[in-house]
């Protein structure tokens, strides 16, 4: 059986891994989920299915690699709080249980927004709760397969107590405190990396739209010897692996009195840097750490928009390029950064680099934007350089937009309109593995207004739970913050790179 043929007419486009742009209409041939050919426009044919794309611009669907389907349904309801403290109005101490069906919503919404704002690829890093619930799982893979993304799902595994991933906790935690938040149900480290093999055996990355990786919530969450278990396992099955890593000047603090040196120095020294490994946030580097990564071939991932509104700082972006780091981007969760726009985290990237020094030579370029949020985010979950580019034999994961738009009024860079203008507006088209996910500015796989009008309708519940929930990490809060505080009198190492004005 032959495979279906698209054919995308007309289309003006940012073309390969440089994304170089010539102004001139070409015509592009989808066979199947790879792109067949490219030519002058008027020059294919033979396809079952044609769409004019006159007046758009083409462009490699963006890779998001990290969002938290979990926060969704959380947007909008913090702000000001850095990391360590707005963290638990997220794992709350009373958890706020959900339907198989309200996953399945929350998880949507990420999927929408995702769709609409140019992503195509998308890792979903979802916190488990106090138990494993195959079912809830199961709904947010649906979510996935039927708003047509492609989306690869972690499961933030860990093997030791929250309230243990920070320093300082027996002299500002009471005791009573303490030992609850211990002795709260979580699942089995075990029961995580086996439900990572189940999964797998059906949901690899490499075989299909929706499938899973290995996510390894943060080092200082995870004993040495289950950080062994998670690495062992992405090895066997060859998936990609993820974990939080240095995203604050607290856990760089964390580092020095858990393991005597940085975190990237302590993953490195137990052999947990790999290819097709990223290191979300990586904010807070020194240059042997950066030094690690290139020789490891790991990759470090931006989230500037994140980093901004939690206070983080700004990731050392131009060292790690220089050291030949491959650099991905992602949005974060929707609770902390209120939207997974990526094509605001493409703006925020190359912007928030113009804070690092007066040297205007050594700021992110918009291009260099767009790079980290293609092809080096497909890089960095194992792909090569199938995914993110626009070239014959790549993986056709496409969006448009249209030019007709002020945005793009008068034409004069393209890819810089779109990298620091363009926020999803214009966006009209979007193809996942040669399937069409938008066409004319509908989602063609889903009912949207229906799906968010259900949104309305079960949140109207879920708000007062939400509200209580929050209300119950006020000791830990407070708790916390004492901790935060005394970490910023705790001096780091003078060579690491600077990550906030003082």
């Amino acid at each position: 059986m032959s495979e279906k043929r698209t054919l995308l007419r007309n289309a003006r486009a940012l073309l390969g891994d440089t994304l170089a742009y010539d102004g001139q209409a070409l015509d592009v041939l989808v066979e199947g989920e790879r792109i067949a050919a490219l030519a002058p426009a008027g020059t294919l044919s033979g396809a079952e299915l044609e769409i004019d794309l006159s007046e758009r611009l083409l462009v490699p669907g963006l890779v998001n690699g990290h969002q938290h389907s979990h926060e969704h349904f959380q947007r909008g309801r913090t702000e000001n709080l850095p990391l360590e403290l707005w963290m638990h109005l997220v794992r709350t101490r009373i958890p706020v249980a959900l339907t198989p069906r309200q996953v399945y919503l929350r998880t949507m919404l990420g999927a929408i927004e995702s769709l609409r704002t140019g992503c195509t690829t998308l890792v979903d890093d979802m916190a488990l709760g106090g138990a494993i619930q195959r079912e809830n799982i199961d709904a947010a893979m649906q979510a996935y397969e039927d708003a047509g993304i492609r989306a690869l799902m972690g499961f933030a595994m860990m093997d030791k107590p929250i309230v243990d991933n920070f320093p300082f906790v027996q002299q500002h935690f009471p005791p009573e405190l303490a030992a609850e938040l211990r002795a709260a149900p979580r699942p089995a480290a075990q029961d995580c990396l086996d439900l990572v093999r189940e999964l797998a055996r059906d949901r690899h990355p490499q075989s299909r739209r929706v499938g899973v990786l290995v996510s390894a919530s943060a080092p200082q969450r995870c004993s040495e010897p289950f950080l062994h278990q998670v690495r062992a396992l992405a090895d066997e099955l060859a998936l990609p692996v993820i974990t939080h890593v240095q995203e604050t000047r607290l856990q760089v603090v964390t580092a020095e009195l858990f393991y005597g040196c940085p975190m990237v120095e302590y993953l490195d020294r137990i052999g947990f840097l790999k290819p097709a490994t990223s290191l979300i946030h990586a904010v807070w580097l020194n240059p042997r750490e950066i030094d690690a990564l290139a020789r490891s071939g790991a990759t470090a991932q931006h989230n500037p928009w994140s980093n901004l509104l939690l206070g983080s700082g700004v990731q050392p972006v131009r060292e790690l390029l220089d050291a030949g780091v491959n650099v991905s981007l992602g949005s974060d969760g929707s609770c902390s950064t209120v939207t997974v726009n990526m094509l605001n985290v493409l703006g925020s990237a190359a912007a928030v680099s113009k804070l690092r020094g007066d040297d205007f030579g050594r700021w992110l370029s918009a291009r260099e934007a767009l790079q980290a949020g293609t092809l080096a985010g497909g890089r960095a979950l194992g792909f090569g350089e199938s995914l993110g580019s626009l070239r014959v034999g790549a993986i056709a994961d496409l969006v448009a937009y249209r030019t007709d738009t002020v945005t793009f009024a008068p034409l004069n860079d393209p890819l810089r309109q779109l990298v620091y203008a363009e926020r999803g507006a214009g966006l009209d088209f979007s193809m996942v593995a040669g399937e069409v996910a938008i066409r004319a500015g509908r989602l063609t796989r889903i009912d949207e207004a229906a799906l968010l009008r259900e949104v309305a309708d079960e949140f109207r519940e879920l708000a007062g739970r939400y509200s209580e929930a929050e209300a119950s990490v006020a000791p830990i809060l407070e708790a916390v913050e004492a901790i935060y505080r005394r970490s910023l009198a705790t001096a780091i190492a003078a060579d690491t790179h600077t990550a906030r004005l003082p």
